[in-house]
């Protein structure tokens, strides 16, 4: 008797966790249709300011006036449609009858405005739906439970509303980038001088255009070796299946966000940190490279150890097998072709980056492009261009047949 009531009293008491989880997915689904609302108008904003009135304006409206509109616009679209956060989040309305009213939806509309603290109830209350849900009969249930008919593309309003944001955005990248396709294939006889005197390179400059050239190549492949011993024992932090625990996660997000930040700085900006930190030439330029390695390759070596077959590992921690084993057995070996095929693979990046960076004082060859070219002496810059050209090939044809020969 004692125990029935106990059972009863359980399925009284609230799922918090379940409760949450759903007024969580609300949230996200009003928050991603705002986003896509509110960068809708936007975007129609500077087109119209653009291409009619020429004022290349991104606002016709205070920001708080459009969030605005734009909430009250995604109520009406999660209420009477399937909007577009509702697709991306699985989320439907249903109705327990054979068809929905109306006039349902439009009372779920309105009252879908006191809707927070209809949910602040349900998360407190033992019923199994908020009151607005209840009250108006239609219910928020996940699209696997709900039967939908196909129709066009074009009678469906959120891929009318993915298509219009595609459209829009395509215009307004034409407006910010000032796009001119009438000097792009009317004007190109001006550039005739300078392709000239490209293709007769200064022969005169062979030997220094290939010193300086091995200095590129050793800038990138210091770069690349160092950036290995840093970002292979990285990697094993910033896998999400290896790491366990909440000091193990915490691990991983700080590493995440550090990798992150990291490669979002160009290696340009790290060559100018480290040419003020250290001095000009290649020095700066290999510690660059090499920052901007360890963000990559981490993220390249953690996303295949995230793809690994766990069958090995378990197979070795059930015959008792401890951590450095279930590493050097069931991981290393799923791992080393992939990871010395992306290594070959950066190493040919840093080449060509390397180029880059010279142009900012970094050394090896590109330094030197970048000075003949200021000076306009095109021919001298035509010989080192030539060598990269041909280094650049070479590389990449070597290094295509080895990852080639490791996958």
């Amino acid at each position: 008797m004692q125990d029935r009531y106990h059972a009863e009293l359980m399925m009284d008491e609230p799922d918090f966790r379940k409760r949450f989880q759903s007024i969580r997915r609300r949230a996200l689904v009003l928050l991603t249709d705002v986003i896509a609302l509110s960068y809708l108008w936007t975007l129609a904003s500077y087109c119209w300011n653009r291409f009619v009135l020429g004022t290349g304006s991104y606002i016709t409206l205070p920001w708080w006036a459009m969030i605005i509109i734009a909430i009250e616009i995604a109520a009406v679209w999660e209420n009477f449609g399937v909007s577009l956060g509702m697709h991306l989040l699985g989320v439907r309305l249903s109705s327990r009858s054979e068809e929905s009213n109306p006039a349902n939806h439009a009372l779920r509309y309105l009252l879908w405005h006191i809707a927070p603290l209809s949910l602040i109830s349900f998360f407190f209350s033992s019923k199994e739906e908020p009151w607005h849900d209840r009250v108006t009969h239609l219910y928020a249930v996940s699209a696997a439970e709900v039967e939908e008919k196909r129709v066009s593309w074009y009678r469906t309003s959120w891929k009318n509303a993915l298509a219009l944001i595609g459209v829009l955005t395509v215009l307004t990248a034409v407006g910010v980038t000032d796009m001119d396709l009438y000097a792009l294939f009317t004007r190109a006889s001006r550039t005739g001088r300078i392709w000239t005197r490209l293709l007769n390179p200064n022969f005169s400059l062979l030997g220094s255009g290939f010193r300086l050239l091995i200095v590129t190549i050793y800038m990138a492949f210091m770069a690349t070796i160092f950036a290995i011993v840093v970002a292979v024992p990285l990697s094993f932090f910033a896998a999400r299946n290896l790491a366990q625990g909440i000091i193990g996660r915490a691990i991983y997000t700080v590493v995440r966000v550090a990798i992150s930040i990291t490669r979002s700085i160009d290696a340009i900006i790290w060559a100018i940190i480290f040419l003020v930190w250290v001095r000009v030439g290649a020095f700066p330029g290999v510690l660059a490279l090499f920052v901007h390695s360890i963000a990559d390759l981490t993220k390249l070596y953690s996303e295949r150890l995230e793809s690994i077959d766990p069958g090995p590992v378990e197979a070795i921690r059930a015959a008792g097998g401890n951590k450095l084993q279930v590493i050097l057995y069931g991981i290393i070996p799923q791992i080393i072709n992939p990871y010395l095929s992306f290594t070959l693979y950066r190493w040919d990046i840093n080449v060509r980056m390397a180029t880059i960076i010279g142009i900012v004082g970094g050394g090896g060859i590109g330094q030197s492009l970048y000075q003949y070219m200021k000076v306009s002496d095109y021919s001298s810059a035509g010989m080192m261009m030539l060598l990269i050209v041909v280094t650049v090939w070479s590389i990449d044809y070597i290094s295509a047949r080895l990852r080639a020969r490791l996958n």
